[in-house]
């Protein structure tokens, strides 16, 4: 018999779904009712043990195959201990308090980077408290799944591949000079509102993407300047909530170490970082 996943019902997924709300309604000035539904739902709570199950997995990467394999049976074995009738009565309790607060079509319509992972360890927790026969061939896919997520790092340094930036590192100076100039117009057309400080990383992204030590002190002289930022923000700011926040988006600003190399992803975060900086500004009256 085929579970079929319901991220109406994936703890993991509800659980971050009100995380973002919580950020999203801060930023906008709101009083997040996301924050003490979160609280009263994942606290001391069966919800809050389950999600805690997803939590272990999902922040577990670049294990060999056999340490994956670990996790996820102790993954499961401890998902035996759940109550099934707890944890029924609060998903409807929790779906139904979300509803009085925000439109469900749009709460449940953001896209998240491990929707997939989240899925297979809905159906395979599913399939540990379901006494009726379960798809052997439904649990080994979902198994294969989190394999791969818990063993990703490894097999991306296995399998290196040749990016758009390591390409444009093998262009002679003049090429490289032309091609950024065209980028450079394309960019400025299309993402014309893109503020001075966003459109400085990306041109030192470009112009020195041949020189990965001259970027690694750029990507940590902004990480470096960000964090200042945050701090001066955080003595500035009254709301509680928003401090919290604050506080949260500091720890993810992390430099690079020595043997650490640059790619596509550092420019993502950085520009990412900026955006979210700048919406945290604007949302204190900076």
């Amino acid at each position: 018999m085929l579970i079929k996943h319901s991220k109406f019902k994936n703890t993991g997924i509800l659980f971050e779904l009100l995380v973002r709300q919580i950020t999203a309604d801060t930023l906008s000035g709101k009083n997040s009712e996301a924050t003490n539904i979160l609280k009263k739902y994942f606290s001391k709570t069966e919800l809050g043990r389950e999600y805690k199950l997803y939590d272990s997995l999902l922040k577990r990467t670049n294990l060999t195959e056999g340490k994956a394999e670990v996790v996820i049976n102790a993954i499961l074995e401890s998902a035996k201990q759940l109550n099934r009738s707890a944890l029924k009565r609060q998903k409807y309790n929790l779906i139904n308090e979300i509803k009085d607060h925000y439109n469900l079509e749009e709460f449940f319509k953001t896209k998240l980077p491990h929707y997939k992972s989240q899925a297979a360890i809905y159906t395979l927790i599913e399939a540990t408290g379901d006494n009726k026969k379960q798809s052997h061939e439904q649990i080994i896919n979902n198994k294969l799944v989190l394999l791969e997520h818990l063993t990703s790092s490894i097999k991306k340094i296995d399998k290196p591949k040749e990016d758009v930036m390591n390409e444009f590192s093998q262009y002679d100076k003049g090429t490289r000079i032309l091609t950024y100039k065209i980028l450079l117009e394309k960019f400025n057309t299309k993402y014309s509102d893109f503020s001075t400080n966003k459109k400085l990383i990306l041109k030192e992204f470009i112009n020195s993407v041949d020189n990965t030590d001259k970027l690694k002190v750029f990507y940590n002289t902004k990480i470096n300047e960000m964090k200042s930022e945050l701090v001066s923000l955080n003595k500035k700011t009254k709301n509680q909530v928003t401090k919290i926040k604050i506080n949260e988006v500091a720890t993810f600003l992390v430099g690079l170490e020595k043997n650490d190399k640059v790619n596509n992803e550092h420019i993502v975060n950085l520009l990412q970082y900026c955006d979210l900086l700048e919406e945290l500004q604007q949302a204190n009256g900076k």
